[in-house]
């Protein structure tokens, strides 16, 4: 694959699934990562939501709970992000990204160097496209495009929840949430893919989620870090994303490591504007 296209996907902080060369320990369980704390940096949770679950009553592990998990209900987002990004083959750092985001509908992303843009993406629900002004260059991708050729199953809702911090499923009635030590456990599926959401109890809000796509055990896990205040919610400041990979060429497992880095996040209700356009000059690349 490009090395162009793989470095897009690392800026998106979604799905690399490549070979990225940095072997897997092989005693991983993926299935039973465990949140050992949870503290928030930033703002005083209690301040900004004192109304924890069931009176903080005593519960088994493992017992169900009935909570409501806290996500941030808002028109658009606007931030603006470093973004950092290591593998075998590529390492960036501090890269300066500006998103905007549409809820449910648009993410647009601007990429800077060295004082210009040098690229720009549009992620809607059905397709994804990059714009290289360096190379003159960009790219169009549909979710079945890149799920066939990653063996993962992309979605919109799961790049936004990359970003925001919000659970990537809506959850279900029947959906309940079990107490698991030092978490609460929201266990959901989408398809191949099973997402463990891990809920922080007094915040209430998802600290960690980890998506695993079958047959294959690929993997993905966002921890959120540097909870703040934002417009009367706990926002993540920082997200660290870890995938890991096999290697349709030697079947090992590979890790590569993403951090985004807000620096400054608004929500609004007036639309920001999402000036995308492809010059007929730029060459079309698969």
């Amino acid at each position: 694959m490009n090395s162009k296209i793989i470095w897009w996907f690392g800026v998106l902080g979604c799905l690399l699934f490549t070979a990225c060369h940095k072997p897997r320990t092989q005693n991983t369980q993926k299935s039973e990562v465990l949140i050992k704390t949870d503290s928030t940096k930033g703002a005083n949770a209690d301040s900004i939501r004192t109304d924890t679950i069931a009176a903080n009553q005593p519960e088994e592990e493992g017992s169900k709970v009935t909570i409501n998990v806290e996500e941030i209900n808002f028109d658009y987002l606007l931030a603006r992000s470093k973004f950092s990004f290591k593998s075998r083959t590529q390492n960036i750092e501090n890269a300066n990204v500006n998103l905007r985001v549409k809820k449910d509908s648009l993410i647009w992303l601007s990429v800077t160097g060295a004082g210009f843009e040098v690229a720009r993406g549009l992620i809607t629900p059905d397709s994804i496209v990059f714009i290289d002004k360096f190379h003159k260059e960009y790219f169009v991708f549909t979710y079945p495009q890149i799920s066939r050729q990653f063996n993962f199953e992309l979605s919109f809702p799961l790049i936004q929840s990359l970003i925001i911090g919000n659970l990537p499923l809506p959850r279900e009635p029947d959906q309940k949430i079990r107490r698991e030590k030092d978490y609460l456990l929201l266990r959901q599926k989408e398809g191949r893919i099973m997402i463990d959401n891990y809920i922080g109890e007094k915040t209430r809000k998802l600290k960690r989620l980890q998506a695993v796509e079958q047959p294959s055990r690929n993997s993905l896990t966002l921890d959120y870090e540097d909870f703040q205040e934002l417009s009367n919610y706990l926002f993540p400041y920082t997200s660290l994303i870890t995938l890991d990979v096999k290697s349709p060429q030697d079947q090992q497992y590979y890790q590569t490591v993403i951090r985004i880095k807000h620096n400054k996040v608004e929500l609004t209700e007036s639309s920001p504007g999402f000036p995308f356009s492809i010059p007929s000059s730029y060459k079309r690349k698969q």
